[in-house]
C-alpha cells in the first residue's frame, strides 16, 4: 500500500490562541473567530490520539505539522519572538512522541528576521524539524524585501523547504477589493491570489537567482499561478529575468492540493509542472477527516502507479533526504 504524507496539516497552541485573542479580543475577524472558537479549535490543539484517529480515517500515514495562519506573523515583534521557540518545541515534542506519524515545519517570528534565521538553525539542527511554514505576509509586508532574505539564506543552507501559506490580506487590499464582500478575501479566492502574487514577487525580486537551491511549496494547486503560467510567462522579458519564468516553477517550486479534492486540477498540474513537483496535503483540520479522504483521492485518480507513489510520499521523502542538519 502506498504511504501517504500530508504537508499542510495544521496545529496551534493555547499560548498562541491567547496572543491572538489579546489583539482581537472580540474575534471580529471571521477566520480568526473560526480558528480560535469554532469547530476547528479543538483539533488544532490536539496532537495526540484524536488527531491520529483522524489521520487514520483520512488515510494519512504521516503529517507534517505547522502552526496555522496567521502564525506569529501578525503579532508585535517581541511577542512573536517570545513564542517562536516554545511553539517549535511543542511541534518537536509531538514528533518525538510519534516519529512515525508526525514531522514538523518551524514557525518563525519573521518581523525579527535575524531571530527568525537563527531559529531556522535551531529548529533544523537541534529540534529535527524538516522545513519552515511562512504565511505570505509579515504584518503587511511580503517577504521578497531584502530584509527577509536571511531567512531564505538559512533555508537554503540547510536545504529545507519553505511552505508558503495564505494569510489574510492587508487592510488596504481588503478596502480596495473586498469591502462589503469579506469572504472574497479568504479562500474564495483572495488568499490564493495573494499567495500566487507572493511567489511571483519572489521570482521577480531575484530571490531564486540569489538562492538557486531554495525550494518553496505552495498549496491549493499552485495558488492560481499554475493555471495562468502561459500568460504570466510574459514576465520573463518584462522583468528581465535571467531565465524563463516557467523554469523557476520547474526548479524551485512544488505544489500540493492543499485539501482541494479535484482530479481535474491534479491532471492539469501534472501536465503543467509534472508529477515530480507535486506533493500531498489535506489542510487538516479545516478539512476534517472525512472532508478530504487523502488516500482515496490518490487511489481513484487516473494516473500511473509511479506518479501516485511520487505524489503520495516519494517526492517529499526525496526532498527531506537532502536536508542538512
Amino acid at each position: 500500500m502506498t504511504r501517504v504524507i500530508g504537508l499542510e496539516e495544521h496545529m496551534a497552541t493555547p499560548d498562541v490562541f491567547t496572543a491572538w485573542r489579546k489583539h482581537d479580543p472580540n474575534l471580529d475577524e471571521p477566520v480568526m473567530r473560526w480558528t480560535v472558537s469554532g469547530n476547528v479549535a479543538s483539533p488544532l490543539l490536539n496532537l495526540g490520539p484524536d488527531r491520529l484517529r483522524d489521520m487514520d480515517i483520512a488515510g494519512v500515514d504521516q503529517a507534517v505539522l505547522s502552526l496555522t495562519s496567521p502564525g506569529l506573523q501578525n503579532l508585535p515583534r517581541a511577542e512573536a519572538v517570545a513564542l517562536q521557540g516554545p511553539t517549535n518545541d511543542i511541534i518537536a515534542d509531538a514528533v518525538s512522541r510519534h516519529p512515525d506519524r508526525f514531522r514538523g515545519f518551524a514557525t518563525l517570528a519573521t518581523l525579527d528576521p535575524a531571530s527568525a534565521a537563527k531559529e531556522v538553525d535551531r529548529a533544523v539542527s537541534k529540534l529535527g524539524l524538516d522545513g519552515i511554514l511562512l504565511h505570505t505576509l509579515s504584518g503587511e509586508e511580503f517577504h521578497d524585501l531584502p530584509k527577509y532574505w536571511d531567512i531564505f539564506a538559512a533555508a537554503e543552507q540547510h536545504r529545507v523547504p519553505i511552505y508558503l501559506h495564505p494569510s489574510l490580506p492587508p487592510e488596504k487590499a481588503v478596502d480596495a477589493y473586498y469591502d462589503g464582500f469579506g469572504l472574497l478575501g479568504t479562500g474564495a479566492p483572495g488568499w490564493h491570489y495573494q499567495t500566487g502574487i507572493a511567489v511571483l514577487r519572489m521570482i521577480t525580486a531575484g530571490v531564486f537567482d540569489r538562492f538557486p537551491d531554495l525550494q518553496v511549496v505552495i498549496g491549493h494547486w499552485g495558488e492560481m499561478v499554475l493555471f495562468y503560467l502561459d500568460r504570466i510567462q510574459l514576465l520573463t522579458g518584462a522583468a528581465r529575468l535571467p531565465r524563463p519564468l516557467v523554469e523557476y516553477f520547474q526548479n524551485n517550486v512544488h505544489i500540493t492540493p492543499g485539501g482541494i479534492d479535484s482530479h481535474r486540477y491534479l491532471a492539469w498540474a501534472i501536465e503543467v509542472i509534472g508529477a515530480d513537483r507535486i506533493m500531498h496535503a489535506t489542510d487538516y483540520p479545516f478539512n476534517g477527516a472525512t472532508d478530504f479522504a487523502a488516500r482515496d483521492f490518490l487511489d481513484t485518480a487516473d494516473i500511473s502507479d509511479a506518479d501516485r507513489q511520487r505524489i503520495a510520499s516519494g517526492n517529499w521523502e526525496r526532498l527531506a533526504q537532502g536536508i542538512r542538519r
